[in-house]
């Protein structure tokens, strides 16, 4: 084969033709001589088909035979031989000869397999064959995995040095690969996104023949429900739109630095990382909260997609009217259920986890995201007095609360089942879901605090708080803006006050 040829035209003189099946190989004594014979004239006329290029009739012809004598290499290798031929055959078929005479039956990419698969069965026999490493060799250029079939010729020159079909092999396979390697695709506009106008990342093609990238068709459709393009009505969504990944798979192939390029942006939108929050601007959120939230602002639409493609966590925090910018601390919440509707909205289940301070924050697509640092409380030391003291007050703050829920439950229960009785139930199920251990304080007191409900302004001053005891002094210091929701009980409502003040000398 000339170093110049094109590697799938595998015109080595041992493709050629095939073997005869000799009558050495009849000596099997686990076949009668009839079904020897029978073999023989079965390899006899494949043999005959494939030297006048009918090649389906002679691999029809191996099969019958390899399934009378299994395993046997001389079949192995001519049938293998038949695949290499069709698949080139096929290969080589203008595509004008295929549109006035179609052809029926496998493709070139499985006639190529199956040659493989051939191939490798006759090395198991014939290891120190020239001819074994000659088929597996073309079956991988055939399949264009040149660096394997590179292996495999080099690993023939092992055995036979002198060979020159594989020497011919070699250098087209080395050529191949050298311009493979150092040829860059010509980059056109073909394959950008017309919103971006940068490289495709996950696209998307919309029923009217558009691709775009996903995040930038529904960043889109926040706006209106139209394609970007020719403004056609969609009624698709993200749960209903699958990501094209044959044309992925083609871009990422294709230009693979400008590929991890994209990753890497997509992935710092949706992860921003440890230090950084995407924030959401409307109230007040405490920990051990859990609320609901109805989006539909664009540009919170776009942002619950990118946390719900990361770790599903946001910030929540209050508009500061004194700065006219956001306040300086803020919660971290969890989604725990997203339902997006039909209309592009997304209904929200939400869990408070833990407070972080904002050192400065800037906007991103139109939604704010803050570089933060987490914010713990300055409890006393465990084993001092002070701590004693104030898991003692944790202690009997957790059996008043407990015991109120029980009244308060027991009560709704024996009522006639109104509507607001069942959503007093859900919420005490809620809150009591969000009950943490005793033995975290901090948590505890942000869970008291929240079921005491105080009013907004007591728990923007109280989530900026750093320690336990001075939160809870904080909570006792209007008694009429603090009070128990619906604590019918004066005794349980005075105790709990009590409760409160009296933790206030630990500061």
């Amino acid at each position: 084969m000339a170093g110049e040829a094109s590697p799938t035209e595998l015109s080595s003189e041992l493709l050629e033709d095939v073997e005869d099946f000799v009558e050495a190989n009849e000596g099997e004594s686990s076949l009668s001589s009839e079904r020897i014979r029978h073999v023989s004239d079965l390899m006899k006329i494949g043999n005959q088909a494939f030297r006048e290029n009918r090649f389906e009739e002679a691999i029809n012809c191996y099969s019958r035979a390899n399934s009378v004598k299994p395993g046997d290499p001389v079949i192995l290798s001519n049938r293998c031989a038949a695949y290499l031929r069709i698949c080139q055959f096929l290969r080589h078929r203008a595509p004008s000869v295929s549109e006035y005479s179609p052809l029926s039956g496998l493709d070139p990419t499985i006639h190529a397999e199956l040659a493989l698969k051939d191939a490798e069965k006759v090395m198991n026999f014939r290891g120190d064959s020239t001819k074994s490493y000659i088929l597996k060799a073309s079956a991988l250029i055939m399949l264009e995995k040149y660096e394997l079939a590179r292996d495999v010729i080099l690993s023939g020159l092992h055995v036979d040095p002198t060979s020159d079909p594989l020497k011919d092999l070699e250098r087209t396979t080395a050529s191949t690969i050298g311009s493979r390697g150092h040829g860059k695709p010509e980059r056109t506009d073909d394959f950008d996104c017309t919103v971006c106008l940068k490289l495709l990342y996950e696209p998307v093609t919309t029923p009217c023949g558009h691709t775009f990238c996903r995040s930038c068709l529904f960043q889109s459709m926040d706006r209106g429900n139209r394609c970007p393009l020719c403004r056609t009505v969609l009624f698709i969504s993200p749960r209903t739109c699958a990501i094209s990944f044959t044309l992925n798979n083609i871009i990422k192939k294709t230009f693979p630095e400008e590929y991890d390029e994209r990753k890497l942006e997509n992935e710092s939108l949706t992860n921003p990382g440890g230090d950084f929050m995407p924030l959401f601007v409307m109230d007040v959120v405490l920990p051990c909260q859990k609320l609901h939230l109805n989006i539909f602002e664009p540009r919170y639409r776009l942002m619950v997609r990118r946390v719900m493609e990361g770790n599903r966590r946001m910030g929540m925090v209050i508009p500061d009217s004194r700065t006219g910018s956001i306040a300086d601390f803020a919660c971290e919440v969890e989604i725990t259920e997203c339902e997006p509707l039909p209309d592009g909205r997304f209904f929200l289940e939400l869990e408070s986890r833990r407070r972080f301070r904002v050192l400065r924050d800037w906007d991103q697509d139109g939604y704010r995201v803050a570089e933060i640092e987490w914010v713990r409380d300055t409890s006393p030391s465990a084993g001092t007095t002070q701590r004693e003291d104030l898991q003692e007050v944790i202690n009997a703050a957790a059996e008043y609360a407990q015991s109120w829920m029980k009244t308060a439950r027991e009560e709704a229960q024996q009522r006639q089942g109104s509507q607001l009785d069942r959503a007093r139930l859900l919420e005490l199920d809620e809150l009591e879901s969000m009950m943490p251990t005793t033995r975290d304080p901090e948590l505890y007191s942000f869970w008291v605090f929240v079921f005491i409900s105080s009013y907004y302004s007591y728990k923007t001053e109280a989530i900026r708080k750093i320690g336990t005891p001075s939160r809870k002094r904080y909570e006792s210091e209007d008694k009429q803006g603090t009070r128990l929701p619906e604590i019918r009980s004066p005794n349980l409502r005075n105790s709990m006050t009590k409760l409160i003040v009296n933790a206030s000398w630990l500061v």
